[in-house]
């Protein structure tokens, strides 16, 4: 049987997104179907997107021209949302994605996520905040080297995001046993299920190697190759 890809709508918002890193967006995008529409917006004029007019060929970008009309006004962003709005109504489309750091486009995607559709988005750490969590999965394109083992997992301040080890605990809560165990799978559906989390932002490879650099938790083997996780508050002494 043929396998059925999810289709993808891919926005770019040339003016306030790295160029050098679009290889990195391709290759998330890849994993969840294939893109079968590419825009980027932006004054194509202007000297500072030749990083992106290089990449339009390449990678069969479609252009959209906007002219800095009005000072301090983007255009670029409001072309980005009425053509976003048109494709999630008239377009067989699955999954919609955005690629933008200044930009907060959280009513759109809020709209997308109301109409059943994913919604991927990519920016760097200056991103609005909004924006990055109303995502169904937000990767920044800044992020730190991933780390995969203990010996060299740093745990980046970890311990003192509040907001983090909450979450944390309360997926392991949603799903442990009666001794405080929870399977790692399951706990991490539940992360994303509720937020746009990604372990990779954090720097780490997976979310096992984040539990392994927090001694907040304990970590180990269960059945076949899968891990359990627990709140370390709960160990019985």
């Amino acid at each position: 049987m043929t396998e059925i890809k999810q289709k993808i709508a891919l926005f770019i918002d040339a003016d306030n997104a790295p160029a050098s890193k679009f290889e990195n967006v391709l290759s998330e995008v890849a994993k969840y179907g294939v893109v079968t529409i590419r825009k980027a917006y932006g004054n194509w004029k202007s000297p500072t997107l030749k990083s992106w007019e290089d990449l339009l060929h390449e990678y069969a970008i479609q252009p959209v021209q906007q002219y800095d009309l009005t000072k301090g006004k983007n255009a670029s962003d409001i072309a980005l949302v009425i053509d976003a709005m048109d494709v999630m109504y008239t377009k067989d489309i699955d999954v919609m994605c955005f690629v933008s750091s200044d930009s907060d486009f959280t009513p759109m995607v809020t709209r997308a996520l109301a109409e059943g559709k994913m919604v991927l988005g990519f920016g760097e750490r200056k991103t609005p905040s909004p924006f990055v969590n109303a995502c169904s999965k937000f990767l920044f394109l800044d992020q730190p080297e991933s780390v995969e083992s203990t010996q060299n997992a740093k745990p980046k301040n970890i311990k003192s995001d509040t907001k983090l080890i909450n979450l944390l605990r309360q997926a392991i809560e949603a799903n442990e046993d009666e001794d405080g165990w929870a399977p790692l799978g399951p706990v991490g559906s539940n992360i994303s299920n509720r937020t746009s989390f990604d372990c990779r932002n954090y720097g780490f490879k997976n979310l096992s190697s984040l539990f392994k650099a927090v001694d907040l938790f304990e970590l180990k083997r269960g059945q076949g190759r899968s891990f359990l996780v627990r709140d370390a508050r709960k160990k019985k002494t």
